[in-house]
């Protein structure tokens, strides 16, 4: 597949960018290009290969979930902390509902 001028004045439309005559014809052999080598890269064989989003695999590093026993620097001042809460509700902050 090819691009000529007609087709990039299109594309530049469709995007509504304006160029004049110079950078159309400057955008064609670029296009072409970048389609030549898409074009390429479907000729690659990619049988049993699993798609993936990067190419080393990525874990996150998860630390455990526990409560500090600690009551100045962990958990078990839920009570302290709901004191402040203009509205308290089953241990969670009430807040008004909000429809739009």
């Amino acid at each position: 597949m090819s691009v000529d001028k007609a087709t990039v004045a299109k594309i530049a439309s469709l995007a509504r960018i304006q160029m004049d005559d110079a950078a159309l014809e400057q955008m064609v052999p670029e296009l072409n290009g970048i389609l030549q080598w898409v074009e390429q890269l479907s000729e690659v064989d990619v049988t049993g290969i699993a798609p993936m989003a990067a190419v080393i695999p990525n874990t996150l590093r998860l630390r455990d979930d526990v409560i500090d026993a600690d009551p100045l620097t962990g958990g078990g001042r839920q009570g302290d902390v709901l004191a402040n809460a203009p509205a308290a509700e089953h241990g969670f902050f009430g807040v008004p509902k909000v429809i739009e």
